[in-house]
């Protein structure tokens, strides 16, 4: 078994399409139908369900998939850490980040270490927590900017970034739009907007709306912030977002009310790192940049905010 058929193999099991994933890796397409069932004959076993239409990994594939990203990441960390010593950084950075993420700015982030490392590769997905996750227990992922993460569901080490009150975020004619304050009590029957369950904020409200026995209804899933403003704004339920969504210009007309109660949702940002002796150089490398960040007090500062402004229409 080599290195270069595990990478065929997690190509293929990620973009689940043979022409995709050889596109993606530069080679021919029957190269890569050839490294596959090569790997398949070896392993005595069919990795992938194949259709004409469609390709899936089966249950041997799936176990496969967890021991191959293990060790494409084990083998990059070998490769890094011989460069690092040597004072390069080279190879590749993958970076998870969730949207809007509080207490960091990626983007400037991202940027100024490209500047310190131009010969490292970048890369960045953008997922949910939950997936974030998964990718850097998996090694998809070298660390990821994520948000609401119990300590109890992650072995690693998480760096906190942020902590903010979640508010409820409504449009200006709503009956909440004239309260100062609502109790998390009152609200089961409301129609919510919200986002899908894997995203931080929907999984703060979750757990802070069970916590008090208080039943929810989320009639509108979204996947980004901009959707879920623009259906606040017209009208179509109300939505329990962290507080500096209400401070961004698309909710300028909207109303952001105190939730209180015993267990008001808090929002939590934090950077998801594997274990210390896992860490890529390239992450360490990052890991400096966030903690040197000078404008990060101030952002934490900021964002530290114990009974919110109501934005007025």
């Amino acid at each position: 078994m080599e290195l270069r058929q595990l990478e065929h193999f997690v190509a293929v099991a990620e973009e689940r399409h043979f022409t995709r994933a050889a596109e993606r890796l530069a080679v021919s397409q029957s190269g890569l139908s050839a490294s596959v069932r090569a790997l398949e004959q070896e392993l005595r076993t069919p990795l992938f369900s194949r259709t004409t239409r469609t390709v899936r990994l089966t249950e041997a594939g799936r176990a496969l998939l967890v021991e191959a990203e293990r060790t494409l990441a084990g083998a990059r960390a070998a490769r890094d850490a011989v460069d690092a010593v040597r004072g390069l950084l080279r190879g590749t950075l993958t970076v998870g980040v969730e949207q809007c993420v509080a207490g960091v700015s990626p983007a400037r982030l991202l940027a100024a270490f490209h500047r310190d490392h131009p010969q490292l590769e970048l890369r960045l997905r953008q997922e949910g927590t939950s997936s974030l996750l998964d990718g850097v227990a998996g090694g998809r992922l070298d660390l990821a900017f994520a948000a609401t993460v119990s300590p109890a569901e992650w072995r690693g080490e998480l760096v906190p970034l942020a902590r903010e009150p979640m508010v409820l975020l409504c449009a200006a004619g709503h009956a909440y739009a004239e309260r100062r304050a609502v109790g998390v009590q009152e609200l089961p029957g409301a129609s919510f907007i919200d986002f899908h369950p894997d995203w931080g904020p929907r999984r703060a409200a979750d757990e802070a709306f069970a916590a008090a026995g208080v039943r929810r209804t989320v009639g509108l899933e979204v996947n980004d912030v901009h959707s879920l403003l623009e259906l606040v704004q017209e009208g179509l339920g109300i939505a329990v977002v962290p507080h500096h969504f209400s401070r961004k210009p698309e909710a300028a007309r909207l109303v952001a009310v105190e939730l209180t109660g015993a267990r008001r949702p808090v929002y939590e940002s934090v950077v998801v790192l594997p274990a210390a002796r896992d860490l890529s150089p390239g992450a360490r490398a990052l890991m400096r940049l966030v903690r040197e960040d000078p404008l990060r007090e101030a952002r934490e500062a900021a964002r530290e905010v114990r009974e919110p402004v109501r934005a007025r229409p």
